[in-house]
C-alpha cells in the first residue's frame, strides 16, 4: 500500500486565510476559491454557513463559489444530492505524478492543509492568539495547538479510479465532472472503497478532527517546516525533490499538490495510527 500524502484546502494563495480548527476539534477543510458552481452559500458547518463563518474570520475577503474537492464529507451542503458518494478529483499534472508512480486502487491518501484554532466569543468566531493561551478556558492548549500548522485532515483509501468520460459524467455535482475538466485526458476520479483494508470497522474515507499526532510541523517552526520522519525524505518518496530546511526538519519548496511515499511499513504504520488514533 502506497501513502499519498495531498495538499487539499486553503493556502496563501488560493484562499488567504488557514482552514479553522473548531472549538469542537474539528478540522474544517475550506475549499479553495473557484469558478465552479458550489458556493461558500451552500455549505455549512452544522447551521453556520462556510460564506458566514470566512467573513468572520477573514473579513477583508470576499468568498463566493468554491472548488469542493476532495468532496468526503457527507453532511456539508445545505441541500442534499440524491446519489452522492464521496470522490476526488486530479487532473493534469498533479494526476499525471500519481499514474507515473503507479497510484492505483488500494493505495491510501492522506490530505492535509493549513489549520489555525478559532475560538468563539459572543456568537462569532476568531483565529485564537498567543494571550488565550493564559486564559483558563483555553488554557489545557499550548501556543502550539495555536499556531498556524500543517495537519492531516482526511483519508481516502482507493476504491476505484474512474477515467470514462461518461461515468464521470455521472458524478454530475462533482467539479472534474464538468465539461472543461472532461476535455482534458488526464482527468480522473478516485472513488473511496466501502471500508479499511486494515480495519473493517472504518468507511475507505473519513474526515479527522485535531490531534497533536496529525500534526506535521515542527514545534516552534514555520507550517512548511516538517517533522523529519524518516519515511518522509526525499530518498523515500516517489519523483526528484530536495529538502530545502534550514531547522534539522523537513522542508520542500514550492507549489505542489501531491507526494507519493515509496512502499514501507514505517510508513504504513504512520498512516494507520493517524486515522485510527
Amino acid at each position: 500500500m502506497k501513502i499519498i500524502l495531498s495538499r487539499k484546502g486553503f493556502d496563501g494563495s488560493n484562499g488567504g486565510c488557514p482552514s479553522p480548527i473548531m472549538p469542537d476539534g474539528t478540522m474544517l477543510s475550506m475549499p479553495i476559491p473557484s469558478t465552479d458552481d458550489v458556493r461558500y452559500d451552500d455549505l455549512c458547518y452544522r447551521d453556520l454557513l462556510y460564506s458566514e463563518l470566512l467573513n468572520q474570520l477573514n473579513p477583508k475577503k470576499t468568498y463566493v463559489a468554491c472548488h469542493l474537492d476532495p468532496d468526503i464529507r457527507s453532511d456539508v451542503r445545505k441541500r442534499k444530492i440524491d446519489g452522492w458518494l464521496p470522490a476526488f478529483g486530479q487532473i493534469s499534472a498533479a494526476n499525471t505524478y500519481l499514474q507515473n508512480h503507479n497510484v492505483t486502487v488500494g493505495d491510501l491518501f492522506l490530505f492535509f492543509g493549513w489549520y489555525h484554532r478559532v475560538v468563539e466569543e459572543d456568537g462569532k468566531y476568531r483565529y485564537s492568539n498567543r494571550n488565550d493561551c493564559e486564559r483558563e478556558k483555553y488554557k489545557d492548549f499550548s501556543f502550539y495547538d495555536y499556531n498556524n500548522i500543517h495537519a492531516v485532515w482526511g483519508y481516502m483509501q482507493i476504491g476505484d479510479i474512474i477515467t470514462d468520460k461518461k461515468k464521470i459524467k455521472e458524478l454530475h455535482w462533482h467539479p472534474h465532472s464538468s465539461d472543461d475538466r472532461l476535455s482534458d485526458k488526464t482527468n480522473a476520479i478516485y472513488i473511496p472503497s466501502k471500508n479499511l483494508s486494515f480495519n473493517e470497522n472504518l468507511p475507505g474515507y473519513g474526515t479527522l478532527d485535531y490531534l497533536p499526532d496529525r500534526v506535521l510541523t515542527m514545534e516552534g517552526h514555520s507550517k512548511g517546516n516538517w517533522i523529519a520522519y524518516n519515511f518522509l525524505m526525499p530518498e523515500n518518496i516517489c519523483g526528484n525533490r530536495k529538502n530545502s530546511s534550514k531547522c534539522g526538519g523537513l522542508y520542500y519548496q514550492g507549489i505542489w499538490q501531491e507526494i507519493v511515499l515509496q512502499e514501507s511499513k514505517e510508513a504504513e504504520e504512520w498512516a494507520k495510527q493517524i486515522i485510527m488514533k
